[in-house]
């Protein structure tokens, strides 16, 4: 028996951008700052940092209302994988495939839900005392 798990919360480092693979499906890559528990007192970073991948509608979803800054918690597995770059270099990453993800904080009020992929308009995020998940839509 294996077990691929990983859990984090962090900070969104910049704002995610939704793509379409040439199969068809939707994928976002995001970076996430994860404080680290002890501060280093050397000058290194205070955060480390992980790439994080979503697919379909997770991917959507942090597309359409993640922005930079925002809190999150991210649970998926580890993968890494082999490329060549365009130097002709062979690199290796590892990086999270993230199977759910969560937004801890509420959006600054600065900054407005952008419109969901295909361009039709979405509905913002209910607040937490808002959401009824039995409603009918």
């Amino acid at each position: 028996m294996s077990v691929n798990r990983v859990v984090l919360i962090g900070r969104l480092t910049r704002d995610p951008e939704l793509r379409t693979t040439t199969t068809g499906k939707q994928v976002t890559d995001f970076s996430l700052a994860v404080d680290k528990r002890i501060k280093p007192t050397d000058g290194s970073p205070t955060a480390d940092f992980f790439r994080v991948s979503a697919w379909g509608q997770t991917a959507e979803f942090v597309a359409n209302y993640l922005t930079k800054g925002r809190l999150v918690a991210v649970d998926g597995r580890l993968q890494s994988r082999k490329y060549t770059d365009k130097d002709g270099n062979n690199r290796e990453v590892v990086e999270i495939v993230a199977d759910n993800v969560q937004g801890l904080d509420r959006p600054r009020d600065d900054a407005g839900a952008p419109a969901a992929a295909g361009g039709s308009a979405s509905a913002s995020v209910p607040a937490e005392d808002e959401y009824d998940p039995f409603a009918d839509e």
